[in-house]
């Protein structure tokens, strides 16, 4: 099982990378979309923070199986998240 602290940079990295990928939309297209491109930019960060808290809250009590399958749906859920972000950005560039 990987560390906490693994699970939170993976978070963070999937989350700065969508940012990321906001703002270069902003940055290229001006103004275009903007209220849009915002909202993805809030999802994100409101999920981002939603993953941080299930990360440091596992379950009081759970037996090693349980955590691990915790942790593997934060990581579905999280690239589930990243994936629907960027296919959201790369919709406004059509």
């Amino acid at each position: 099982m990987a560390s906490i602290r693994n699970v939170k940079k993976d978070i963070d990295y999937l989350v700065s990378d969508v940012i990321s990928d906001c703002y270069t939309y902003m940055y290229l297209h001006g103004d275009q979309n903007k209220n849009q491109v915002i909202e993805i930019i809030e999802n994100a960060v409101n999920r981002r923070n939603d993953f941080f808290r299930r990360a440091n809250n596992p379950g009081k009590g759970s037996d090693r199986k349980q955590k691990r399958e915790h942790y593997r749906s934060i990581y579905r859920d999280l690239l589930s998240t990243a994936d629907e972000s960027f296919s959201k950005l790369s919709e406004l560039t059509k």
